[in-house]
């Protein structure tokens, strides 16, 4: 096996790329611009030459590379094809690591962005020491990733642990990205957060920091901090969503932990105190020894998981 692997994480604005030895060390890491022009087709080509440099550079022999392992975000199976393409890319159906291989001739091994970051967080990060785990995405959205014996759950069509489309709220109104309604996400994410924030803040007068400014996911966990009597009464609902909808995934995959990652996860401990109650309270028993931990990789959980794909 190569001594090297390069991780690759394509994003909507960005691609974030990093070299990795055997031992999952990074060695370097660096980034070129998502260019989604014309469907998309130079980010591949653009992501290859970019390793190219990256591995003349280092003075690395092709044979020396074990690989490159790609996250991409949307719906890739075990093959490593994306199914329902990636719309934020412009990319329709097709099979990454065939595609990759026109361009550099190494292993290609390819998976969904939120399993990738997954598998990094098991690999070097907040579940090391698990194999069998849940890491939870709270940013724009929550994204779910789950890895069972070590090996991503990918699901028959590469939709295994959309967790934020778990529906939690018949009497929602709004409707969810995904087009349904009171979805996981609506409650959980930043944007989320944010709703609930808005409602409570319409309900009645109560005295409140969050009257003052811009809501804020980091605004209404800083008032919590605080002891702002509203504020926390919003991180109390939050919970109520987050930890029963965590309770579900519990009784059908019963992990060991559940990473917590995304910009709201930046609230720490403070957040997972209002998600393990609730969480407790709907889980079935024997699933309910699950840890919760804080996310330890941030940004970079992405391309350590993609390496992962290649050296684990």
């Amino acid at each position: 096996m190569g001594r090297y692997a390069f991780g690759v994480d394509i994003g909507g604005t960005t691609v974030k790329m990093g070299l990795f030895d055997q031992g999952g060390n990074m060695l370097d890491k660096w980034e070129i611009p998502t260019v989604k022009d014309n469907g998309g087709e130079r980010i591949l080509p653009d992501v290859a030459a970019s390793i190219q440099e990256k591995i003349r550079e280092k003075g690395i022999e092709i044979s020396d590379i074990a690989g490159i392992g790609v996250g991409a975000p949307g719906a890739v199976d075990d093959e490593g094809t994306m199914v329902g393409g990636a719309v934020n890319l412009g990319w329709g159906v097709f099979n990454i690591p065939e595609t990759m291989k026109k361009y550099l001739d190494v292993p290609v091994k390819a998976a969904n962005d939120a399993n990738v970051a997954a598998l990094g967080e098991m690999w070097q990060g907040g579940g090391k020491g698990y194999s069998n785990l849940v890491a939870v995405t709270l940013g724009t959205g929550v994204g779910g990733g789950i890895i069972i014996n070590g090996k991503i759950l990918t699901g028959a069509s590469g939709a295994g642990g959309e967790i934020g489309h778990i529906h939690l709220e018949d009497q929602e109104t709004e409707a969810c990205g995904c087009k349904n309604k009171g979805c996981l996400e609506q409650y959980a994410s930043a944007t989320g957060i944010v709703r609930l924030a808005k409602r409570r803040l319409a309900k009645d007068g109560a005295p409140s920091v969050l009257r003052e400014g811009e809501i804020t996911a980091k605004a209404v966990f800083d008032a919590v901090k605080a002891g702002d009597a509203v504020a926390v009464q919003i991180a109390e609902q939050f919970g109520e969503y987050l930890g029963k909808g965590l309770a579900a995934v519990a009784a059908v995959v019963n992990p060991e932990v559940f990473v917590i990652g995304g910009g709201v996860s930046k609230a720490g401990e403070t957040l997972l105190k209002y998600v393990e109650g609730p969480f407790h309270k709907y889980v079935f028993a024997p699933c309910g020894k699950a840890e919760f931990k804080l996310a330890a990789l941030g940004n970079d959980a992405g391309i350590f998981g993609a390496a992962a794909l290649i050296l684990k």
